[in-house]
This record gives structure tokens, sequence and C-alpha cells, in this order.
């Protein structure tokens, strides 16, 4: 099936308040085109330089998220222009983010990602760190950065009952933090294979690649 058609699908099965990333790694910017004429202007990338090779060749209206492992000495090619990080994992990130997109005189918003899955490769921190980052004088400080909600990714397994109560677990710190940080208004949760879960959980974005662009090309 086409991409136009894979979104069409995909839309169909989102509730009003669910956005959608469509996750383009390594997709040439030819498929993400057909995406942007069906519609799309949401695009996560999860390599920094591929990002910004996308953003130049691009309309200018796209959003670009930020999905991957962000390396803090990266930050500053994408500083101009990126719309929000998802993966934000230590107070070392956020100062280095607010550092860039000060020199940009502008205010990034920022995921912070709780670490929810079993798997020792998934990042994160823990909902304690969150809600310690939140409270600290410090992100007071940071005048350039916005953290506007809360990312997860759940386990990779078959297993629906862990993925449910992974899901559950960051939908039930996101309910308790946003009582005391209002600006908390995304909750990022849910990709190809487990997103519709994830809605029923609570999810306010999902990420999703495969199932709008096919399998992905892992060898560029």
């Amino acid at each position: 099936m086409s991409i136009k058609t894979n979104l069409s699908e995909l839309r169909s099965q989102l509730p009003n308040q669910v956005n959608l990333v469509a996750v383009s790694k390594t997709k040439p910017v030819a498929d993400l085109m057909e995406a942007y004429a069906s519609g799309q202007r949401i695009f996560g990338e999860n390599k920094i330089q591929e990002m910004v090779d996308k953003h130049q060749q691009m309309p200018k209206d796209v959003q670009w998220h930020m999905i991957g492992n962000v390396q803090r000495n990266k930050v500053k090619y994408m500083a101009s222009f990126v719309d929000l990080i998802h993966g934000v994992d230590s107070e070392k990130l956020l100062n280095e983010i607010n550092k860039q997109a000060e020199k940009h005189q502008r205010t990034i918003n920022c995921l912070l990602q709780l670490k929810i899955a079993q798997e020792d490769t998934k990042f994160g921190i823990s909902a304690e760190a969150a809600d310690t980052l939140l409270n600290s004088d410090h992100l007071k400080n940071l005048k350039h950065i916005a953290i506007v909600g809360l990312m997860g990714m759940a386990s990779f397994t078959e297993e629906t009952a862990q993925i449910k109560k992974e899901f559950n677990t960051l939908k039930t710190t996101f309910d308790r933090l946003k009582t005391t940080h209002p600006k908390l208004e995304i909750l990022s949760m849910g990709m190809s294979g487990d997103f519709p879960l994830a809605i029923d959980c609570g999810s306010t974005m999902i990420r999703v690649g495969s199932r709008i662009f096919g399998a992905r090309n892992y060898a560029i």
C-alpha cells in the first residue's frame, strides 16, 4: 500500500486528542514528501545529522521531533529549528539544550524520558528523578527550555499485560506530576506495534514509522 493509504488508515484510528509523529528515520526525502502531500506535518528522527539534512530540503512548516538518544555535543546542529526533543534524560542535557536555544533566542520544548521498560538498552530517568528535576530551582533558571510532557518506551515483548502495565505506570506518573506542573500536556508513548494499547492507556502522542513508510533500511 502507498504511504498516503497507510496514513489515511492510521488517522482513522486516532482520537482527536492524539497527535501522530511520522518516524521517518532512514527514509528518503521523497517518502517524507509523499507523507507531507497527504497532510502530515510532524516528523520524527533519531539522528540529528539526518534530521538537519532533511530539514534543509523540506518545507519550513514541518515540525521536527528528535526522538532518539541525544548526544550533547550535537544539540547545536538542531537548536535553530527543532520543535520537540523527546528523549531528555539528564540535567546536563537540559543545560546544553538551554545554552544552544539561547543562542538562537528561542525556547525549545522538551519531554522527560522515563524508563518504564525492563530492558537495560532503554534509556530514561525514574519517576522520582523527574519529580525532583521539575521541582528544582535550577530548572527555573533555564529560560530557554520548556518541559511540556513525558515520554516512555515499553519493553519489546509480546506480553500485552506487561506493556499495558508499563504504559499505565507512565500515565499514573504523568497525572501525578501534572497536578503540580500543569504545563505538562504531552504524553508520548506508543509505536507501530503497540500504539492502540498506548492510546487506551492515555497517550496523547504516538510515534509511528513502519506502519506509514514500511520496513526501515538499517544498512544506511
